[in-house]
C-alpha cells in the first residue's frame, strides 16, 4: 500500500506540473509593471478543463500525503 502511495504521488506530482505549465497566465513580468490592464473574464474550453484538472490534482496530492503519513 505504501508504494502505490508513493507512485501515485510521484504521477500526481508530474501532472500537477504539467497542468500549472500549460496554463497561460498573460503576458509574464511585464504585466507586473503595468504593462498590460487586466479585466475579469471567465474561463473557457481548455483553459477551464486545465483549471479545474489542477484543483483536483491539488486535492489528491493532499489527500495521498495524509494517507502517506498515516501508513
Amino acid at each position: 500500500m505504501k508504494t502505490f502511495l508513493q507512485v501515485a504521488l510521484v504521477i500526481i506530482s508530474i501532472l500537477i506540473t504539467i497542468f500549472v505549465m500549460l496554463q497561460n497566465q498573460g503576458g509574464g513580468l511585464g504585466t507586473a509593471f503595468g504593462g498590460e490592464a487586466s479585466f475579469y473574464r471567465t474561463k473557457r474550453g481548455a483553459e477551464k478543463f486545465l483549471f479545474g484538472g489542477t484543483v483536483v490534482l491539488g486535492i489528491a496530492f493532499v489527500v495521498c500525503i495524509l494517507a502517506l503519513l498515516t501508513v
